[in-house]
């Protein structure tokens, strides 16, 4: 037993050395299980977990139908074609990999707030309702609630005041003349 155990440490530690260290277990590559792993890094956007799942797959399989349809997918969120996102047939072609992800269509929605949020002093209502994917404007207002977005009169929705969140810092230097005759004493 202890053997094996040593023989089985001694491999995996070869393959984490080796260049292919990434790789693990190319044989065993399944294509649906990857699909769902990119669609979920996806809800985690901003962050970098699809950058990195899909830095792991090989060049070959990234060319596979659902593979490449969701990096396509993936490159437009994070090129902020958010409209594209939504009229794209490939969102509507994998349906059955996108329901098996819990709140899929939402996070991304959450991602584009996000991105709105930081981007935006103001946006008009219909090009929010664009970029959420909600032509029919259903649930525009339940994500202004839920980021404190306040919309006028004139369809003009007030995101945030990006001056107010500038905040000026004093810098303070502390050089006395000591510390610079020395160094005018040996520029000369």
């Amino acid at each position: 037993m202890a053997s094996s155990f040593e023989q089985m440490r001694a491999n995996v530690g070869k393959l984490l050395r080796g260049i292919d260290r990434y790789q693990f277990n190319p044989a065993y590559f399944q294509t649906n299980v990857t699909s769902q792993i990119l669609l979920k890094a996806l809800t985690n956007l901003p962050h970098t977990d699809f950058t990195l799942c899909k830095c792991m797959i090989d060049q070959t399989h990234q060319e596979e139908r659902p593979i490449r349809q969701i990096l396509y997918l993936g490159n437009l969120l994070e090129t902020c074609h958010f409209q594209s996102f939504w009229v794209q047939r490939t969102l509507e072609e994998n349906r059955e990999l996108i329901d098996g992800i819990t709140g899929f269509e939402d996070s991304v929605r959450k991602f584009i707030c996000h991105v709105v949020g930081i981007t935006y002093q103001t946006i008009e209502h219909r090009l929010l309702a664009e970029m959420l994917g909600d032509p029919l404007d259903t649930q525009v207002k339940v994500w202004m609630n839920k980021y404190g977005w306040t919309e006028n009169e004139d369809g003009q929705i007030f995101i945030f005041n990006q001056e107010e969140s500038v905040k000026p810092k004093n810098i303070v230097e502390k050089i006395d003349f000591e510390s610079v005759s020395s160094i005018m004493a040996t520029s000369q």
